[in-house]
């Protein structure tokens, strides 16, 4: 075998190129694997980052949900205690206009009206006697047939039901608008 000095030039000289080659080779490899390595971490760090900020937007979303159910719940308690109260009126109303109804039937009461002396005669009026709730002024009063008042009473019993209805629907569009 020739010693180094030995090899000629062109050889050398191709040696040389070939084992620079393989170092600058070398060395180009080992910068992408660097490079790959530095980017590798980057996309974990980033997918890491983007796992936490979709549990938080997760966390979030769960407890606005939950704050938007339990307004909804306090809401429909709300409404279902507004509506056994306003039941409960409507059903006391009812008894009494009933009671009234019947009042009237067994003439235990009678409706009257106070009539202006100035324009009817007296013939047929009854005078009005001071009662535990008024005070009898001598007024002119005349009876009214029980016909027309059980009309009266069903009239005024179609009001007050109107007038629960309409505190009902106020009492509902004041809850959901709160």
């Amino acid at each position: 075998m020739p010693a180094f000095g030995l090899i000629p030039l062109p050889y050398r000289a191709f040696g040389a190129a070939v084992l620079l080659a393989v170092l600058v080779g070398s060395s180009a490899a080992m910068a992408w694997r660097v490079q790959d390595w530095r980017y590798g971490r980057q996309l974990a760090e980033q997918a890491r980052l983007h796992g936490e900020t979709l549990n938080q937007l997760t966390l979030a979303a769960a407890t606005r949900q939950q704050a938007v159910h339990e307004q909804r719940l306090r809401l429909e308690q709300q409404l279902a205690a507004s509506e056994k109260n306003h039941y409960q009126v409507l059903t006391d109303v009812e008894r009494d206009q009933a009671r009234l109804r019947d009042r009237l039937a067994t003439a235990d009461v009678r409706l009257s009206v106070l009539l202006d002396v100035a324009d009817t005669p007296s013939i047929g009026s009854v005078p009005a006697a001071p009662g535990p709730g008024g005070v009898g002024h001598g007024a002119v009063r005349a009876r009214l047939d029980p016909t027309h008042a059980q009309r009266i009473i069903a009239i005024t019993d179609a009001g007050d039901r109107g007038l629960i209805a309409l505190q009902a629907c106020q009492a509902y569009v004041r809850a959901l608008t709160r």
